[in-house]
């Protein structure tokens, strides 16, 4: 496992978080995986910031790719969001994964206080 980077330290603190969850066609996870790090993730590193994290189903429903983002509020997650549609790399991204892609499920999740709740540094 990685280390916890200043910058995913800081995605684990804010309060909203976007939970996306995209179902991708049949047998075509990997090339999926590979058009997401290489067209996407350059544009969300720079628009978006850090994920909290990228998952893949194990369990459960199937060929399910989950992709967590943090923000201070809504405001922070319109503008954020705002510049990811309107970066001239984006384009190629949606061209590339379109026909991969089978459905998509965006939830906005917020941060509730857990009393006790501690977290460890190690």
């Amino acid at each position: 496992m990685s280390a916890l980077t200043p910058a995913l330290s800081q995605s684990l603190v804010k309060p909203l978080v976007d939970h996306r969850i995209y179902t991708i066609a049949l047998r075509k996870m990997p090339e999926f995986l590979e058009v997401f790090n290489r067209l996407a993730m350059p544009v969300l590193m720079q628009t978006l910031g850090h994920p909290v994290g990228c998952y893949t189903s194990l369990v459960g429903p199937q060929n399910q790719f989950v992709h967590l983002w943090a923000y201070d509020d809504l405001a922070d997650y319109e503008r954020r969001c705002r510049a990811r549609d309107t970066h001239p790399d984006f384009p190629a991204y949606l061209a590339a994964s379109g026909h991969l892609i089978t459905a998509q499920e965006t939830r906005l999740i917020k941060a509730c206080a857990m009393p006790g709740w501690v977290v460890s540094g190690g």
